[in-house]
């Protein structure tokens, strides 16, 4: 699933068509529209400038004109954002082609669990982005311990709530932790001081770092570079991870860096 440094990765990849006009809108499956017809969204983005993309959390937006309409994109479980060259052989998944001077802006996405979302005005943006936390990058220490002990839950569950912090997903929340010697399941109020500290460190040093590559790096000193292994261990102090699902999402951490 795309997780914050995935979506600024696509940040990235929508920036190669700042300035460009899109001169043709090529919608291949329009259930990738969320709440606005095809002929809407066709009539809405033709003709328009593309103006400097920014992210919040997970979300992606795409100025037009000024400053409005506003395209904005979520990516669900598979979705993908790219810059294709004129010509370049359509993919089976491409579901909404922006065609500008240059090249083709395209959204890709096998399962269709989310997709696009036209903003006309401001209260269209805080409709959809309005109940987000700050962007887990951007946010202070302080906002991480403010918004994590506020809520009286497990640590991992709270940091995936996209209400406390937007952008961090199941892949960052367990590099973090595990870089932060905190069980997933510690309560946000059993938290002390030093734990928060060294939680916003990690987390900020992680995203920044799988920001540059555009998603978590499986890197071999890393727990995501071991999670998937058939017999994964701690990088760390080589204990057998520990491995856990709940409501479909799959927890990895080491029992002897992460005491409960």
């Amino acid at each position: 699933m795309p997780e914050l440094p995935d979506v600024e990765g696509f940040r990235r990849v929508a920036e190669r068509a700042t300035g460009r006009t899109v001169y043709e809108v090529e919608v291949r499956d329009a259930q990738v529209l969320r709440g606005v017809s095809e002929s809407e969204f066709r009539a809405a983005m033709r003709g328009t400038r593309l103006g400097t993309p920014w992210r919040h959390g997970k979300w992606l937006a795409l100025p037009t004109g000024e400053r409005f309409p506003q395209l904005l994109l979520h990516f669900g479980m598979t979705g993908r954002l790219l810059w294709c060259d004129p010509g370049d052989e359509l993919h089976a998944h491409d579901r909404v082609l922006l065609r500008c001077d240059g090249g083709d802006l395209r959204y890709r996405d096998m399962r269709k669990l989310t997709g696009l979302h036209l903003a006309r005005e401001r209260a269209d943006v805080d409709a959809l982005l309005g109940d987000l936390g700050p962007d887990a990058l951007a946010a202070s220490a302080a906002d991480y311990r403010r918004r994590i002990t506020r809520t009286r839950r497990g640590v991992k569950s709270a940091l995936m709530d996209q209400a406390v912090l937007a952008g961090l997903g199941n892949l960052t929340v367990d590099e973090v932790l595990w870089q932060s010697h905190i069980h997933p399941a510690r309560g946000t109020r059993e938290l002390s001081s030093d734990d928060l500290s060294r939680l916003s460190r990690r987390a900020h040093a992680v995203l920044r770092q799988s920001a540059k590559v555009a998603h978590v790096p499986d890197r071999p000193s890393w727990l995501t570079g071991h999670r998937d292994e058939p017999d994964p261990h701690c990088p760390r102090c080589t204990t057998a991870l520990t491995r856990s699902t709940t409501a479909g999402r799959t927890t990895y951490h080491c029992p002897h860096c992460q005491p409960l």
